[in-house]
């Protein structure tokens, strides 16, 4: 329960706590929950099932309120906690470290994908992730670029019909089961149509999240607008709730609709990794260029969600913890060009290495881990998805390969104009402490996982073992 809790109070707290001690605070806010979860961590078995909250509620419209991880939900709530933590770290040193309120909407974005990841109840993971969208919002909304409303209203819209889409059909789905509870949901035989529509329901919610092509328009532009906080959560969490989504939900509930969902699934997933590098590939703004890249690198492991198996499921992870990593420093380094320069012009910049050699490299590490070279995170799950693509369908496995090729032309371009060639301002600050620790913990946690990706796979491989025996 701890792990619902902490979050939530700490969010609570800091809406009372002195401004001048909200920068240190919630740094220690970050660093408690994060040990928390390590201990729930290094006391879990990952062949059990753990539940934290199950009052037993029982009345007319089948409610069980039931909150609970496996191996999966565990994996995803660790990343959550992480992710926060280097988050916070690095925004220390930004003027909206010391604010009340965007601390306090950080911490409760935290308590609620933390309740999406651990809901077993339908309408339990309907209202959190309803709830994330509320902080994440307001962030961008009160602390975003100028012409930020039009360009989130469009956001929260896309979000708001993806998800009554899934409402109805968790209300759906429920007239066929005893209650809400993941366990009799995932027990209900469906027809191939009405399972159609139920897997539809859920697939525009995901779709929007992820985002994928053609539900992708709102994210380029909401991703620039966003503060640096912002734009990390909406990357390496947000849309990672829908990847999850469509592991834990929507595929096990209506797995009758997978002869007719998958080969359009697989397309549009294929289809936005193209697009998405080509217009990445194009793009002058270093920050817009990352938010495409995301487009890309989401579609692959979209794919791989939707093709079945053991081994396409745990590289999905394995991506889901790549792409959260990568995309954190990414951004990070478009936010420190941005707050030193005041551009984010790739075509204004250059010279930066010569001015700022610590910065270089640790952006050159992660430039290099985007384009998942050997030894990184992203090398042995992109290779297990793109393989799991080609052996569905070798024509879509060839042009989904197409993204190491693109991701290497943006990504070492972004690189090499912005880093590279005479300095073009009179001096670029190198990394502050907090800056540089961010950086080394996740260049770190890459490697390692980059050598040892053997223990993502071995902590999800038994949660995903009795998923995919659930789906007839």
């Amino acid at each position: 329960m701890e792990l619902l809790l902490i979050p939530f109070l700490f969010a609570l707290i800091a809406l009372v706590i002195p401004s001048n001690i909200m920068r240190s605070y919630s740094l220690i806010g970050g660093l408690v929950s994060l040990i928390v979860t390590i201990g729930h961590l290094v006391n879990f078995n990952p062949d059990s099932f753990v539940s934290i909250l199950d009052p037993q509620i029982s009345n007319s419209i089948g409610l069980t309120c039931k909150f609970a991880y496996d191996g999966m939900s565990l994996f995803m709530v660790i990343l959550t906690s992480l992710i926060t933590f280097l988050v916070l770290l690095s925004n220390y040193n930004r003027d909206l470290a010391n604010n009340k309120t965007f601390t306090s909407l950080v911490f409760f974005m935290q308590f609620a994908l933390i309740g999406v990841f651990t809901a077993f109840d339908g309408i339990a993971f309907y209202v959190f992730w309803e709830l994330t969208l509320i902080p994440i919002f307001l962030i961008a909304l009160w602390f975003g670029a100028p012409e930020r409303k039009a360009i989130l209203m469009k956001f929260f819209i896309y979000t708001f019909v993806g998800s009554l889409a899934m409402l109805g059909a968790l209300i759906s789905i429920k007239t066929f089961a005893p209650s809400f509870s993941h366990v009799d949901l995932i027990a209900v035989e469906l027809s191939t149509k009405t399972a159609f529509w139920i897997f539809g329901g859920f697939f525009l919610a995901f779709a929007i999240k992820i985002p994928l092509f053609p539900f992708h328009t709102w994210q380029p532009n909401t991703y620039t607008v966003a503060p640096m906080t912002g734009t990390m959560l909406l990357s390496a969490l947000m849309l990672k709730m829908a990847l999850y989504g469509m592991v834990r939900w929507m595929i096990p509930l209506a797995p009758e609709a997978l002869a007719e969902m998958t080969y359009p699934i697989v397309i549009l997933s294929v289809i936005g990794v193209v697009y998405a590098a080509v217009i990445a590939i194009k793009q002058n703004d270093i920050k817009k260029l990352f938010a495409f890249a995301s487009i890309s690198h989401v579609g692959l492991i979209a794919a791989g969600a939707i093709l079945i198996s053991h081994d396409n499921w745990s590289a999905v992870f394995i991506q889901m913890a790549n792409h959260s990593l990568v995309a954190i420093g990414l951004f990070l380094s478009a936010d420190i060009i941005e707050k030193r320069l005041g551009i984010r012009s790739l075509s204004d910049l250059g010279g930066i290495a010569k001015q700022a050699p610590k910065f270089a490299f640790m952006f050159g590490a992660l430039i290099l881990a985007s384009i998942s070279v050997p030894l990184t995170s992203g090398f042995i799950g992109e290779f297990m998805l793109l393989k799991g693509v080609f052996t569905y369908d070798a024509l879509i496995g060839v042009i989904a390969g197409l993204t190491l090729v693109f991701g290497a032309v943006y990504s070492l371009r972004a690189y090499q104009l912005s880093m590279y060639g005479a300095p073009k301002f009179p001096s670029f600050d190198d990394l502050s402490w907090n800056e540089w620790l961010t950086y080394f913990i996740l260049l770190v946690i890459i490697v390692l996982f980059g050598i040892y990706p053997q223990a993502i796979i071995d902590f999800v491989s038994p949660s995903i073992d009795q998923l995919l025996g659930s789906i007839k």
